[in-house]
């Protein structure tokens, strides 16, 4: 986590500390925005789409 914050940093993203954010993660209060970040950061995308 701690690198991962830092390389985000690094590139410009605004992002909390690492204690606030694993307190986002354990609390599950994290928001859908930050997440999108993340994910976009590490090269992932988030897909919603109906059940089956």
């Amino acid at each position: 986590m701690r690198r991962l914050i830092g390389h985000m940093e690094n590139e410009g993203y605004e992002m909390p500390s690492i204690g606030n954010l694993s307190r986002m993660l354990s609390r599950k209060t994290i928001r859908f925005e930050k997440v999108q970040e993340v994910l976009d950061f590490l090269g992932y995308e988030l897909e919603i789409k109906p059940k089956k």
